[in-house]
């Protein structure tokens, strides 16, 4: 819980990136936490998790505060449903697999997600047809200004497209401390996604499980997308656009072969990687920053590149996008 000076942020962002924060401390309770803002230095607060959806493309001029809230319990199960509580510092793929060995279904399409438990809700984590908003229960939360902790359900967390009130409209306003999850008892598999079930086969699944699904999506993943400890990167660097089918017909884009999944009866989405790949930008390297050659959506540093290398690629991306489809896109990774 000590607080250090001038700290050095590149072993805590998934970047990889080279930055410091003015103040840094860890706290793994509420207490804690408390006792921290209480002596802060009227500075701004951040909190960090996993770092794995944050670019810094400079220092951070505030108190850096890391959340390593542990904890996995069983809080309560009726016959259809088994809720677990997760601390916000307990990485997404340890609590994932945690249900997964207990046979707790519902998460398993959300294998291998970089980061940590307490983002989840804040982005409505989504992968292969599931969202975070489909299993969750409820949340407890800091509130940094007035350290009162407040619980938060499904309809007060305002679940959208990788949105939720803690993005925008309570930013930087509250921390989690730990989430609660609905899991079923009984599995409704959902491979829905043609990648999915390509994959299940390719293991010669007979008997869908939830560990086969999730051994499936690990499969996928780790072909598809770099391992940090490796090559730096935050997984999708921007949302999938999702957009009206009235200006889908609008703009005739049905011509240009652009792919699209149906999200309700007036929107559709439309794959960021397929647009960013038809711009040329995959596999693209500009001294250590890059676009994934595997998967255009992943923008990476190679090794030193600086925030601000990797942001202005992302600019690049986004104008030719604009110019080329006239879609605009827009960022999933946060900038500092």
């Amino acid at each position: 819980m000590q607080i250090q000076r001038n700290f050095p942020l590149k072993k805590y962002n998934t970047f990889g990136v080279q930055a410091t924060s003015k103040l840094f401390a860890s706290f793994s309770s509420a207490d804690e936490l408390i006792s921290l803002l209480n002596t802060k230095e009227n500075l701004p607060i951040m909190i960090l998790g996993g770092g794995s959806n944050i670019l810094f493309t400079k220092d951070f001029h505030g108190l850096l505060l890391k959340n390593d809230i542990g904890g996995i319990e069983i809080v309560s199960e009726n016959a259809e449903y088994i809720y677990v509580k997760v601390g916000a510092g307990v990485q997404w793929h340890e609590f994932v697999m945690f249900c997964v060995n207990n046979n707790f279904a519902g998460v398993e399409n959300l294998s291998l997600i970089p980061g940590n438990s307490g983002a989840s809700p804040m982005q409505n984590i989504g992968a292969y047809g599931v969202e975070v908003k489909d299993v969750f229960f409820e949340l407890e939360s800091l509130h940094l200004k007035d350290k009162i902790v407040q619980k938060f359900s499904g309809d007060d967390c305002e679940f959208g497209y990788r949105e939720s009130v803690f993005k925008k409209k309570y930013k930087n306003q509250f921390a989690i401390l730990n989430v609660t999850y609905r899991l079923k008892k009984k599995p409704d598999f959902n491979i829905s996604y043609g990648a999915i079930e390509a994959e299940l086969q390719k293991m010669n699944v007979e008997k869908l499980t939830v560990k086969s699904i999730s051994d499936a999506v690990i499969r996928i993943r780790t072909s598809k997308l770099p391992d940090p400890a490796i090559i730096g990167n935050a997984g999708s660097f921007f949302k999938n656009p999702v957009i009206s089918k009235k200006l889908f017909e609008e703009k005739k884009m049905d011509q240009l072969n652009i792919p699209f999944y149906n999200t309700d009866e007036e929107h559709l989405k439309i794959p960021a990687g397929w647009l960013i790949e038809k711009c040329g930008w995959k596999g693209y390297r500009k001294n250590d920053a890059g676009c994934y050659d595997k998967q255009a959506l992943v923008l990476v540093n190679y090794g030193n590149a600086t925030g601000r290398e990797i942001y202005d690629l992302s600019e690049e991306i986004k104008i030719s996008v604009k110019e080329k489809y006239n879609i605009d896109l827009e960022r999933e990774v946060n900038n500092l």
